[in-house]
């Protein structure tokens, strides 16, 4: 049994392939996979996006497929970028994106420039079974980016209770408290369960 993630982004996959590590299931992307489908990411929620993703591969015999969905939901920008996060601002690299996101708030008070990263993570199980888990971190939107630890909009969200940004965050630690690390740690016991109680099909 393994898992074959619907992503190619290699900070998502880094984050998940440590959060995962106790599972000892081999974790493959798409590509490692050898699997080329196109997906239309054309849901109206988190939620529906990440199972999309799922559906794309379908159901595999011998795989858990997973996808996943998160974004940045800015309060003062209603909600913006939310699930068009990774394509908001079409090929412009993050640097860019998160610069012109800080100047575009620059006149917004500090207590309304709140924000929440959120995830949600889909699994299909080879007997067809869909389960979705989801993940939430409140922060706000700093006056201008900083660190390096993570990627996308992680320099701008910055979290007051640990007085950094996401990027400022040492990846373990950011594993206990992001979207994603939150949604992804409520999906693993969900997927130990179902290994354990499918041994017949997973071979373990």
């Amino acid at each position: 049994m393994k898992i074959i993630f619907a992503t190619g982004n290699a900070g998502k996959l880094r984050e998940i392939k440590a959060l995962f590590a106790d599972l000892d299931l081999e974790i493959l992307t798409m590509k490692e996979a050898g699997i080329d489908v196109e997906i239309n990411e054309n849901g109206k929620s988190f939620k529906e996006n990440a199972l999309i993703k799922c559906r794309s591969l379908g159901v595999m015999e011998d795989a858990i497929v997973m996808g996943e969905d998160s974004g940045l939901v800015i309060d003062a920008l209603l909600g913006l970028p939310g699930i068009y996060s990774a394509r908001f601002f079409g090929e412009m690299p993050y640097g860019v994106t998160n610069a012109y996101l800080c100047e575009l708030l620059k006149q917004v008070p500090e207590e309304k420039r709140t924000a929440r990263f959120v995830a949600d993570a889909a699994a299909l199980f080879p007997d067809g079974t869909e389960m979705v888990t989801e993940g939430v971190v409140e922060g706000r939107i700093a006056d201008e980016p900083a660190g390096e630890n993570g990627f996308g909009y992680d320099p701008i969200f910055y979290v007051p209770e640990l007085g950094k940004t996401t990027a400022q965050i040492p990846m373990e630690e950011k594993s206990a408290i992001s979207h994603r690390g939150k949604a992804m740690m409520a999906m693993k016991p969900l997927i130990r369960k179902w290994i354990q109680e499918h041994e017949d099909i997973s071979g373990q």
